[in-house]
């Protein structure tokens, strides 16, 4: 016997035939014995179809008289028998192909119809009596082989099973190791400011374990830029003082309120009726609610006992969807697409309630770079539109956040600039350090690129297009946008707030992975409105109750 594992083609036709193999001898033995039961069946075909006394007829001997020894030998070499017994069938075997080769010799004139020849039947004799001692005589006088083999079975499944641990830490090691080498990477790029950033996370940290309220950018009746800090009870605690001129201004002055109110003391400021009256209405549509002394904190019992309920129904066309439904009747949110069971309806609705606490929404105007982190848990970046559509994404993923950040910023360089070569002439539109190169696919669609002179590809399309057309406008679009729009970071998953073709305000729950979690299922009369919906669905899905609709 062997201890090898069986392989090859012979041994996966047994295992695909006949069962699962655990020797090599096992599979040698079976297809010796075959070859025996063939070669007799055409000794015995070719007997019958010869003429006596011919070299024909002299092959259909020698060919029924090789079967049974093949027959033989095959059967000792699949049972599981000592290597003598292989060894001693083996010289029997010789010697059966030593009598059938005389036999060749001497045929005809020196064979016997009657008495064949004796040379050859001792010859043959002796190598059958040998075989069958093989098979017989020597597993009684020998030990049995059955408890060596299961040590071995039992040693080399300890071995494979040392063999896969080791591969599974050498795998975890190299795991540790990549991770380790793009933390070191992302630090180093980021040393200068990591004093300052580790501060204002830790700042943040504590903010969040406390804080029952979050931040909102909106636009005030004068077109300002403004910031305020709403309660999750839909109570504002503070507004800005002033309008900012951008939305970029407003965030930088909401950062600074985050950094700076955990440690500021505290003054009073006398204020005459008249500055109070200008100030308040200053200060935005929600004065009154700014200035509120206290916050109506709900207890335990009241936040279990939520005021919005998961419906799971199943629609006109048997899909099984979610709606989030206000206890006063109206669907705060929806899944905005159908699921083909109750199951996977009821694992979105897990997603929404997973996301929805933490998410940040993402005001895009009218577009922005989207940082995330893909499902191979590399970093990348798409270009998207208020409307929902990706105008275009990195084409490739990087080791770090910063490294993402710095495609976004090489594309909002370099897109505006860009010249155009559509194939068909000169590059047009255009004198900066890349190029957008337009061509058509493999598939027959058509696509953009943007090349830097350095031959880098900077960004891609992310999609065809079915006309040349259309990836021009996609073009236009990008040289026109890329440049202002701003870079936001995606955690898991983000509301955006955006006007609909039909100029309606809706928002969306967008996992990083660019799916649709939820959406708004309606539309509202104004932005703030849709923020407003943001707000309810923040404040009631978590702990929203769950029952399913007939």
């Amino acid at each position: 016997m062997t201890d090898q594992t069986p392989s090859g083609p012979l041994a996966d036709l047994y295992a695909g035939r006949i069962g699962e193999p655990t020797t090599d001898d096992e599979v040698r033995g079976y297809w010796i014995f075959s070859l025996g039961v063939l070669v007799a069946v055409i000794g015995v075909i070719v007997f019958a179809l010869t003429t006596p006394r011919t070299t024909a007829r002299a092959l259909g001997y020698a060919l029924v008289a090789l079967s049974p020894p093949l027959v033989m030998i095959g059967a000792i070499i699949r049972f599981p028998l000592r290597r003598s017994a292989t060894t001693l069938a083996a010289l029997g075997g010789l010697l059966t192909v030593a009598a059938i080769a005389y036999f060749f010799v001497i045929f005809p004139d020196g064979w016997s119809r009657s008495t064949g020849n004796e040379v050859v039947n001792a010859l043959y004799a002796a190598g059958i009596v040998v075989i069958g001692l093989a098979g017989t005589i020597v597993p009684l006088v020998t030990d049995p082989v059955r408890a060596d083999y299961k040590r071995m079975q039992e040693t080399s499944a300890a071995a494979e099973s040392a063999r896969a641990e080791t591969e599974t830490e050498l795998a975890s090691v190299r795991e540790e190791l990549d991770t380790t080498t793009a933390d070191l990477t992302e630090a180093e790029a980021h040393a200068e400011t990591l004093e300052d950033e580790l501060t204002h996370a830790q700042a943040e940290i504590e903010s969040l374990r406390t804080s029952k309220a979050r931040f909102e950018l909106f636009e005030d009746r004068a077109g300002k830029a403004r910031w305020r800090l709403r309660h999750r009870n839909g109570n504002v605690i503070a507004v800005a003082g002033q309008g900012y001129s951008s939305r970029g201004k407003a965030q930088q002055g909401l950062h600074s309120v985050r950094r700076n109110a955990l440690g500021a003391g505290l003054l009073r400021i006398e204020t005459a009726p008249e500055e109070a009256e200008a100030i308040a209405d200053d200060d935005g549509p929600e004065p009154e609610d700014a200035a509120a002394p206290e916050l109506a904190v709900p207890s335990a019992t009241e936040a279990l006992a939520a005021t919005a309920t998961f419906e799971l129904f199943a629609d006109n066309a048997d899909e099984w969807r979610w709606r989030l439904r206000h206890d006063n009747g109206e669907i705060i949110g929806d899944s905005g697409e159908g699921y083909a069971s109750k199951s996977n309806a009821k694992r979105a609705l897990s997603r929404v309630r997973e996301h929805v606490a933490a998410a940040d929404y993402l005001r895009v105007d009218p577009t922005a770079f989207e940082l995330f982190r893909d499902a191979a848990g590399e970093w990348r970046w798409r270009l998207i539109h208020e409307n929902g559509n990706i105008l275009a994404d990195s084409g490739e993923g990087y080791s770090s956040r910063s490294k993402a950040r710095q495609g976004a910023e090489s594309v909002r360089t370099n897109a505006a600039a860009a010249a155009v070569d559509d194939g068909e002439g000169e590059p047009t539109g255009g004198d900066g350090d890349a190029t957008i190169e337009v061509y058509e696919d493999n598939a027959g669609e058509w696509r953009w690129r943007l090349i830097h002179r350095n031959g880098n590809l900077i960004a891609d399309s992310g999609e065809g297009y079915a006309s040349k057309g259309g990836v021009e406008d996609a073009v236009e679009r990008l040289k026109t946008y890329a440049g202002d729009a701003d870079i936001l970071d995606v955690g898991a998953a983000a509301f955006e707030i955006y006007e609909d073709n039909a100029g309606e305000w809706r928002w969306r729950l967008r996992h990083r992975n660019g799916n649709i979690v939820a959406d708004s299922g309606e539309g509202y009369g104004s932005r703030s409105d849709a923020v407003e919906a943001v707000t309810n669905v923040k404040a009631h899905a978590p702990s929203a109750g769950e029952e399913t609709v007939e």
